[in-house]
């Protein structure tokens, strides 16, 4: 009787280690999962893109898929209508990390990889063909350049060329002077080529452009068809002038400290998705302008021409600032004679292609 009791007392001990065992496995296994739940990372990034425009909604769209690809792992919350300021706003508060990313014009990265605004140049491309060329040889360079600069992108989108916008017809030079120019703030390559042309730039960033041509602080803007549509800038202009100024491209670009801390799956799948989208924007991007060109006539804005001769003078005096441009501290020399270098081939090729 006595063995019985102990036997019994003994399966019982064994039973109750058992499921103390037990729940501190279970325990544990709590604790992994809530850890691993917390290392969901959220993504803040800023666009001066207003929410329900096309760009908004892609990348939403790509933020939905990237947050189902990684079983909730990534997380990114968009901060749209320049609520976060302007580029160097943004790159301010990406640097303390308040942010993690942003979309940036081509020249709002400049202070961080000085070879990203060469591309817009005033009067360096002068046709699209030409954009293409260089873009297929020399995008991916900049992308290389970005992310040693700390900034992981994914591919560039076309903004397109800029025109002139004013509320008189420009058709040359002398038809600006005395006007107020718009420059975008921190543009150092295009203040030096207005000041070529013997011009007065004023700089502010895109969202207090409006204001500015409503207060008279601004006669004459350059923006694409899309841009000058989306931020309403058609409303107090009449004439957009027909030559291309400059060639711009956006950037969606996140700080690379943060993607870092992703898993290598989780990196992959963010470089998968956003370069689709950013594919798929830049493919559409030539087209939107073309439509929104339509709908700038539409609300009566004329298209003017510009003399043949005065569109050679413009480019002949911007060209006599390349030297001075690549002395600065903020251009990447290398990579400023290799655009030039590639331009050359291009009308080279072409030149002779049309002599034979």
């Amino acid at each position: 009787m006595g063995m019985s009791n102990r036997n019994s007392l003994n399966i019982g001990q064994a039973q109750q280690r058992f499921l103390t065992q037990l729940s501190w496995v279970l325990a544990l296994l709590v604790l992994a999962t809530t850890a691993y739940q917390a290392q969901a990372i959220e993504l803040k990034v800023a666009s001066v893109a207003p929410d329900g425009s096309s760009w908004m909604r892609e990348m939403r769209a790509g933020a939905d898929e990237i947050r189902d690809r990684t079983e909730g792992r990534v997380v990114m919350k968009f901060y749209p209508g320049g609520v976060m300021g302007n580029d160097r706003q943004v790159l301010r508060k990406i640097r303390i990390g308040q942010l993690h990313g942003g979309a940036f014009a081509g020249g709002g990265l400049a202070a961080r990889y000085a070879a990203i605004n060469l591309y817009s140049i005033p009067l360096l491309f002068r046709s699209l063909d030409e954009v293409d060329y260089v873009r297929e040889r020399m995008d991916s360079k900049l992308q290389a350049g970005l992310e040693a600069a700390g900034f992981i992108t994914f591919g560039f989108v076309e903004g397109g060329f800029a025109h002139m916008m004013a509320n008189e017809p420009i058709g040359g030079v002398e038809d600006m002077r005395r006007r107020k120019v718009w420059i975008p703030e921190g543009d150092q390559v295009s203040f030096l080529a207005l000041e070529a042309m013997g011009l007065s730039p004023v700089a502010l960033m895109p969202t207090d452009v409006l204001t500015g041509l409503q207060t008279g602080l601004l006669d004459v803007v350059a923006a694409s068809p899309v841009v000058a549509l989306v931020l309403q800038w058609h409303t107090t202009v009449k004439y957009m002038i027909d030559l291309p100024i400059a060639y711009s491209i956006g950037i969606f670009a996140l700080d690379a400290r943060i993607f870092g801390r992703l898993s290598a799956d989780d990196q992959q799948t963010i470089r998968v998705v956003m370069s689709d989208i950013n594919r798929s924007l830049d493919a559409q991007a030539r087209t939107d302008n073309q439509q929104a060109r339509a709908v700038l006539e539409g609300f009566g804005i004329e298209f003017v021409s510009v003399d043949s001769v005065d569109v050679a003078n413009w480019q002949s005096t911007i060209s006599t600032i390349y030297p001075q441009l690549r002395a600065r501290d903020d251009i990447d020399e290398e990579f400023f004679d290799e655009l030039l270098k590639t331009l050359r081939e291009y009308r080279g090729s072409t030149s002779s292609t049309a002599s034979r």
